[in-house]
């Protein structure tokens, strides 16, 4: 039977003038800006760093793809927003990629990069995880006062026989339970875990290495750990303690909380029912668990609306006002959701489909180094422009999904961006900001 493959399509006139589409226009690229990743990671000198912990056991004579270009081409291409690895079939003859790259030829094959995502073992995710530790303390150029370090984790969904799925009450399907911590917008660690597991495992091992590795740095630096309820473990809370790392951790309600905060709940309840406006007050008490060893201070949020009362309860050993450490400092964690969902939806870190464990937590790493990329050229290239805090995902279609025709001769490589381009005067901004020296 003779196959037939589609070539063009003719779509309606226009003023009497035909239009038809194939895909024949030559070196034509919809990534342009991949060069700003490019600037970027050489500043920071991050895929470098990362690719010597990569252990290559190939023969070298025989490879024609070293690391170093193989983690740039995947860890570019999921900024640049492809996921998938059957991206790279048509992917790897991109120019704009091969330039970004540091390469004049084809890149690797989907193939090639599935067999070298699956050499990946503890030692790797340790190693990548140094990397980023690095690359955060490098990014002051200051001794930071203090630094929050926020917990938090969330599902990742799978949707096979991958190693160490579990099916999780909480969610209601079959995940993973990775585990992230963020300061500010700046990711330090990104840990894969089983979904049938305390949300708080490993949580104090990670806090207790972060903070050796800062204190290193930075000796005197106040660190603060900040969670949910979740984190609300007296083991955390003792570490902390013992070694002078302040917390501001939610607790979960129970009778003897709700007991203590009665009294300030009715006279919101009553202050609400003779004025009709919302009640939002402030308060604290000493509480002790059944399995702490002391009493610590709890602020009690005690609120009334048209919808009943909602009360809420934080543990901290910060001095200060307890409406001020709950709004200004316990609620502003909130905002590490949005670096997760920019992780999940924009950088594909749930696209943890390999069958063994060490291939997923690989990827979520280079999902992460493609965040890291992303947030530096955010941080450092664009405050004051009116891209100074958008997601990552309107970063890409503003910077770096960019149309252009390339030309490569043995003399030069030339990018000729669209001219139609809205985003022209921050392009080159950004690429000023970002050059060397």
């Amino acid at each position: 039977m003779t196959k037939c493959t589609q070539e063009s399509f003719d779509f309606p006139d226009i003023k009497r003038r035909s239009i038809e589409v194939n895909f024949k226009g030559g070196d034509i690229t919809s990534d342009g800006g991949v060069l700003l990743l490019r600037q970027m990671d050489k500043r920071l000198g991050l895929s470098e760093a990362v690719s010597k912990v990569l252990r290559d056991l190939r023969r070298k004579a025989s490879c024609k793809h070293d690391g170093l270009s193989i983690l740039r081409q995947r860890v570019y291409a999921l900024a640049s927003g492809y996921e998938d690895l059957n991206d790279h079939q048509q992917l790897r003859n991109d120019l704009a990629i091969q330039t970004a790259v540091d390469r004049t030829d084809v890149l690797a094959s989907s193939s090639t990069l599935c067999r070298w995502e699956n050499r990946s073992d503890r030692q790797v995710a340790w190693g990548i995880h140094e990397v980023m530790a690095d690359q955060f303390i490098a990014s002051f150029d200051d001794i930071p006062k203090e630094l929050i370090l926020d917990f938090d984790a969330t599902d990742d969904s799978v949707h096979g026989k991958q190693e160490g799925r579990s099916f999780n009450g909480y969610y209601d399907h079959y995940c993973f339970l990775p585990l992230y911590v963020f300061c500010q917008d700046q990711l330090l660690v990104s840990y894969l875990r089983p979904s049938n597991v305390d949300g708080a495992k490993h949580a104090w091992a990670i806090l207790s290495l972060l903070v050796r590795r800062l204190r290193e740095s930075w000796p005197q630096v106040k660190i603060i750990f900040r969670g949910d309820s979740g984190f609300c473990r007296h083991k955390m809370l003792t570490w902390c303690e013992r070694h002078d790392v302040g917390y501001i951790v939610g607790i979960a309600q129970n009778k003897r909380l709700n007991a203590l905060a009665a009294r300030w709940q009715q006279t919101s309840e009553k202050s609400f029912s003779e004025s009709g406006a919302k009640v939002r007050r402030f308060n604290e008490c000493q509480y002790a668990a059944k399995s702490w060893r002391r009493l610590r201070r709890i602020i009690v949020k005690t609120e009334h609306t048209e919808k009943g009362s909602n009360t809420r309860y934080v543990v901290t050993n910060l001095e200060g006002k307890p409406q001020s450490l709950y709004d200004k400092l316990y609620c502003a964690r909130g905002d590490m959701e949005n670096r997760i969902k920019e992780q999940q939806l924009d950088l594909f870190a749930d696209r943890t489909s390999c069958h063994h464990w060490w291939p997923n937590q690989f990827r979520l790493l280079l999902s992460s180094l493609a965040y890291i990329l992303l947030e530096s050229i955010r941080r450092l290239a664009l405050q004051g422009t009116e891209l100074a805090h958008v997601y990552v995902g309107t970063l890409r279609l503003k910077l770096i999904k960019t149309g252009a025709v390339i030309l490569r001769n043995t003399r030069r490589i030339r990018f000729l961006l669209s001219g139609a381009c809205p985003n022209q005067k921050l392009f080159f901004h950004v690429a000023e900001k970002l050059a060397p020296g």
